[in-house]
């Protein structure tokens, strides 16, 4: 961590922070996690890595397409609506999302540093169950999420036997 980071000025800064975070972490979760092992639940119900990365990913595609950007990943028809893990379906391998992430990151990012103050406060045009939350609930939903799965990913890679995370 860097001693010379200035305290963020707004809520979105914060959020941003956690962005630029989590997409630096995205790759190195995921680095070096073989394909064989990808799709390995370790004989739980667990989400495996390879879903859990590529719903990382198609997350970030929902929420930029839901702020007007109309990208599609390349692993959509898996994803889209939320879509659960599917049993039986061999999910693609780690690797292949980092294209799309490094796709999505830099328009997403744009879409939230540039995002007026009245839309954060306006109502997001999603049911969540019945309740209505603000374009910000949802952004922020949005990014915590990211660092649980990106937790989830972590621990998978050690139960695994791969090395830590590197945070650098």
């Amino acid at each position: 961590m860097s001693t010379t980071a200035t305290v963020p000025k707004t809520a979105m800064q914060v959020i941003l922070d956690m962005y630029d975070m989590h997409s630096k972490l995205f790759h190195n979760v995921i680095e070096g996690i073989a394909e064989k092992d990808a799709n390995n639940r370790l004989n739980t119900k667990a989400n495996h890595p390879s879903w859990i990365a590529g719903s990382l990913v198609q997350d970030r595609f929902e929420l930029a397409a839901m702020l007007g950007e109309k990208h599609k990943s390349d692993n959509d028809e898996l994803f889209q609506n939320h879509r659960s893990r599917q049993d039986g379906v061999q999910y693609p391998a780690l690797d292949s999302y980092k294209k799309n992430w490094d796709e999505i990151t830099p328009v997403l990012r744009n879409i939230l540093a540039n995002i007026k103050d009245e839309v954060l406060e306006s109502i997001a045009p999603i049911d969540m169950g019945g309740e209505k939350y603000s374009w910000y609930e949802m952004i922020y939903f949005t990014i915590d999420r990211e660092a649980y799965c990106i937790g989830q990913l972590a621990l998978f890679r050690r139960l695994l036997g791969y090395e830590a995370m590197k945070y650098s």
